[in-house]
């Protein structure tokens, strides 16, 4: 894999490392000046340095002719090994580091003159790839930048803001997760002319690195959805995310726009000191919004100046995620026409509280897991008008550190409040949850069924061996514990997939 700067095999968002939309205007020779890059060309490449660049890649296995690759560096696999490579698929340019461009066991010069192509030497290949995407916003004044971080909630709130605003004005974003130190740069690449609106998540996985993605987006309105766990095995405390996450408003010059949770607790810290207009919102803050209320598998229904509007979206998690969106478009902003429409077309993304209905009806929402969305999830099973059985499978929750035991003895806790006829465990993390739902059940005589395991193939066939028609199934948890694959299970059991309606 030629993207090494992922593969830590502790990351739960899962990217695809390029941009593939032709028409990418490039003159590499600004791009190198902007850059401060060396920019060595060879006889017959002259014609390439202000050239069409089909897309810019990371992986020369994604490479297609035009494109222009960046070698980064990594702890696993090194990119420069695949200049060669990319050269050969049809790349025009690539992007090396001067330590590799002076290694001749590596021949970079070589490889480059064979291909006529060209090579920009930068000091470092990451640092070069995002100084060059901030380079190549300059271009386009006139696009409003939206930038949308927080511990939970980005990709929706995203979703939901891009299906309003795309209704009158032509709206680019973030494709999937494509939001880390290299997601957001390949992403800004993909900005056109044609584009009057980009909506760009910012995830972090290490210490300033959302101040880093906002030196290269410097967006005009930035949001925080909340501030939660996720994370904290990496930060070490709330606080400590907080003052991450407050790292968007760290390229604000005076005009932009700060929008804050009326109620989150680290309201006031998150306020203060931004170089621009501080707006806090939430339900409160609309007069045009009434009658707000989770309607659970159906989803949530609303009044917006005075007309109904059903968003296909559920739980209570999701209204936050469409009030933040609402704070947004109207700063954007946007006629009450397309907010109704936008709310009313957005569709669930997959692994996010995704509902399919049929004798056995799955809630798979296990795109991610913190305490927060854990604690969300089981409430809003719980709260579901269900007849029938409700078993939730629980995966791990990770990247927590140090406070992933007393996390996940919570979980437990809190499971054994729950209303779950049967619980499955897996993963090595949730032997604690386990073991506190125990201790529970045993104080107070409960017969709350559950099990424990951390073998993939054990706990398909213990769901196997469970459900029955008329069951209500939830899976949650952490990316890595892959539980969607469980949706086969189920469906192979109790029926075909034609039998089930995504709602």
């Amino acid at each position: 894999m030629d993207n090494p700067q992922q593969e830590t095999g502790q990351i739960e968002q899962r990217e695809e490392h390029v941009s593939r939309d032709p028409g990418m205007q490039m003159d590499f020779a600004d791009v190198a000046k902007a850059i401060g890059a060396r920019l060595i060309s060879f006889q017959g490449a002259s014609s390439s340095i202000n050239t069409v660049c089909s897309s810019v890649c990371i992986d020369s296995r994604q490479v297609v002719p035009g494109a222009f690759f960046v070698a980064l560096v990594g702890t696993i696999q090194d990119g420069h090994r695949y200049v060669g490579a990319a050269f050969a698929a049809g790349a025009i340019a690539a992007m090396v580091a001067r330590s590799c461009f002076e290694d001749p066991t590596l021949d970079l010069v070589y490889q480059a003159r064979e291909a006529r192509g060209l090579l920009l030497v930068v000091e470092d290949t990451l640092r070069g790839l995002q100084q060059a995407a901030a380079y190549y916003l300059t271009q386009f004044p006139g696009l409003l930048r939206i930038g949308i971080t927080g511990s939970s909630g980005k990709t929706t709130t995203k979703e939901i803001t891009a299906s309003i605003i795309s209704k009158e004005q032509p709206v680019i974003m973030n494709q999937g997760n494509l939001n880390s130190e290299t997601g957001l740069p390949l992403s800004v690449f993909m900005v056109r002319p044609q584009h009057r609106v980009g909506i760009f998540e910012m995830g972090m996985n290490r210490v300033g690195e959302i101040g880093e993605l906002a030196q290269i987006l410097k967006p005009h309105i930035a949001l925080i959805t909340n501030i939660g766990s996720a994370h904290i095995g990496i930060l070490g405390s709330k606080q400590a995310i907080a003052q991450e996450k407050k790292g968007i408003f760290s390229a604000f010059s005076g005009n932009e726009q700060a929008l804050i949770p009326e109620d989150e607790p680290y309201r006031d810290f998150l306020a203060e000191g931004i170089k621009g207009r501080v707006c806090f919102y939430g339900p409160r803050s609309f007069e045009e919004l009434e009658d707000l209320h989770d309607r659970g598998l159906e989803g949530i229904d609303l009044k917006w100046e005075g007309k109904p509007v059903h968003c296909r979206l559920s739980g209570k998690h999701n209204i936050r995620n469409l009030v933040s969106a609402l704070a947004i478009v109207r700063e954007v902003p946007v006629s009450s026409k397309a907010i109704r429409e936008g709310l009313e077309s957005v569709q669930p993304l997959f692994g996010r509280s995704e509902i399919l209905r049929g004798s056995v009806t799955v809630i798979q929402d296990c795109y991610n897991a913190n305490p927060e969305s854990m604690q969300e999830a089981i409430a809003f099973c719980d709260r579901l008008d269900w007849q029938g059985r409700r078993i939730y499978v629980i995966g791990s929750m990770l990247e927590l550190g140090s406070a992933s035991l007393e996390a996940h003895a919570g979980l437990g806790r809190a499971l054994a409040a729950s209303k779950a006829d049967w619980i499955c465990f897996f993963g090595s993390e949730t032997q604690d949850a386990a073991a506190a739902l125990e201790q529970v059940r045993i104080a107070q005589g409960q017969a709350l069924g559950f099990s424990y395991t951390d073998r993939f193939s054990c706990l398909s066939q213990m769901l196997t061996n469970q459900i029955q028609p008329g069951d209500l199934v939830l899976l949650k948890g952490s990316r890595a514990c892959g539980l969607e694959r469980l949706t086969d299970v189920v469906l192979a059991v109790h029926a075909a997939r034609a039998g089930y309606e995504n709602v």
